[in-house]
C-alpha cells in the first residue's frame, strides 16, 4: 500500500508527542513492506528534494515552516504521488483540509490522526471542517475521542488507536533498583510535577527514594521545589532517558506516579505498567491517563497530593513485578496492524462510493 502521510512538522522541526507518533507509524508502516511517503517543511541539509529516513521517503514541499506556500503546494505534491491513502496530522488543521479537497479530485480516502487541537496554530471552524471531511478519525485515547466529536466527527468515523511501546525490550532488559517511585515526562507547562512532590514530601519520614525522569523549562523549577521541600537527597532528576535506559528503571520501581494536567496519551505511564508498576493517577480533566488504570488491580486514582501519598503507602502491600503481560497487547506490532487493518478498511469502504 502507498500511504502519504501529510505532515509540515516533523520531528526534527518540532519535537512533540504528536510528530513522535506520527514517525513512529510511518516508520513501522514502512518496515512492514508498505511504501510510505512523507510531505513535510524539509528539515534535512542540502539541495535534494527527498530524503529517506528509516524507510520512509521524506518529500519537501516547502524549505521551511511556510504554512500558506505548504497548502498551495500540497495538492501537487499529492497528486504526483498517487496515494492509495492519505494519511493527515490534525495540526494545522488548514492543511488537513487542503489535503482533503485533493484526495476526493483523486479519489483516495483520507485517515485523519487527530492528537491534539492547538488554538494558535487554526481556528475552531478549520478543526471542526477538518474533523467533519475526514473518511476515518484517529484519535489515541477516548479522551480525545470524546474531544473530536465534539468537533464535528461522526461517532461511526472515529476510531482508538494508542501508542504502543517494544514489549519485548520489556521482557528482555535488566533491572535498575535504585528508586522505589518514579514520575517521567516532558517538563513543560502541563508536566504538574509539584503533585508528584509534595506527596512525597508527605512521606519524609519514611525510607524511600524517587526519580523524575524527562527534561523540559520546568526542571529547574522542580529542582527548586524538591530542594524547598527537603527532599532534594532522596529525589534524583535523570533527565530524558531512552526506551533501553528508561526500562530498567521502571522495572525496578514499585510505584509509578502520574500527574500532568494535559495527556492526549499517557505514554510513559503505559511504559511502566507494562514493566509492572503500581500505576496512580491524578485524576485530571485534560489527561487521558485514568484510561489505562482504571479497573486495574495494580491502579490508582487519586485527586490529591494526600491522596496520592497515601496510595503509595499502600501499595507497598503488593507484590513487586517486573513486567506485566497484561499490557503486551500494546507492543508495536500489534498497534501497528491496526493501523494496517484501518487503511485497508477504509480504501476498501472508499470504492463503494
Amino acid at each position: 500500500m502507498r500511504v502519504a502521510v501529510v505532515s509540515m512538522d516533523t520531528v526534527w522541526t518540532r519535537d512533540r508527542p504528536a510528530t513522535r507518533r506520527t514517525r513512529r507509524v510511518a516508520r513501522g508502516l514502512a518496515a512492514r513492506g508498505h511504501e510510505v511517503h512523507c510531505l513535510c517543511a524539509q528539515w534535512w541539509g542540502g539541495d535534494l528534494d527527498q530524503f529517506e529516513d528509516e524507510g520512509v521517503e521524506y518529500h519537501a514541499v516547502t524549505d521551511g515552516q511556510a504554512a500558506g506556500s505548504f497548502r498551495s503546494k500540497l495538492p501537487f505534491a499529492l497528486r504526483s504521488l498517487s496515494p492509495d491513502v492519505v494519511h493527515a496530522v490534525s495540526v494545522p488543521p488548514g492543511h488537513v483540509t487542503t489535503a482533503q479537497t485533493a484526495a476526493k479530485v483523486l479519489r483516495v480516502p483520507v485517515v485523519l490522526d487527530w492528537w491534539e487541537r492547538d488554538p494558535e496554530r487554526g481556528s475552531d471552524r478549520q478543526y471542526r471542517k477538518a474533523a467533519s471531511r475526514a473518511d476515518r478519525v484517529l484519535t489515541p485515547s477516548e479522551t480525545v475521542r470524546t474531544a473530536v466529536r465534539e468537533h464535528g466527527a461522526g461517532d461511526a468515523d472515529v476510531q482508538v488507536i494508542p501508542e504502543s511501546i517494544d514489549f519485548e525490550l520489556v521482557r528482555s532488559a535488566g533491572v535498575d533498583d535504585r528508586f522505589d517511585a518514579v514520575w517521567a515526562r516532558d517538563l513543560d507547562g502541563d508536566a504538574n510535577v509539584g503533585e508528584f512532590l509534595l506527596a512525597l514530601a508527605e512521606l519524609r519520614d519514611r525510607d524511600w527514594t524517587a526519580a523524575v525522569v524527562g527534561d523540559g523549562p520546568a526542571r529547574a523549577d522542580a529542582e527548586r521545589m524538591a530542594a524547598d521541600l527537603r527532599i532534594d537527597d532522596r529525589v534524583t532528576f535523570l533527565g530524558d532517558l531512552t526506551p533501553a535506559e528508561f526500562v530498567p528503571v521502571l522495572k525496578g520501581s514499585h510505584v509509578f506516579a502520574q500527574t500532568a494536567t494535559y495527556e492526549p496519551f499517557a505514554t510513559e505511564l503505559l511504559w511502566a505498567l507494562a514493566c509492572g508498576c503500581v500505576g496512580i493517577v491524578e485524576y485530571q480533566a485534560g489527561s487521558s491517563a485514568h484510561e489505562l488504570v482504571e479497573g486495574l488491580d495494580r491502579g490508582r486514582l487519586v485527586t490529591t497530593p494526600q491522596e496520592l501519598a497515601d496510595e503509595i503507602v499502600a501499595c507497598g502491600t503488593l507484590p513487586e513485578w517486573e513486567t506485566n503481560d497484561g499490557f503486551a497487547g500494546f507492543d508495536h506490532d500489534d498497534v501497528h496492524s491496526e493501523w494496517v487493518d484501518c487503511y485497508e478498511a477504509v480504501v476498501d469502504d472508499y470504492g463503494w462510493f
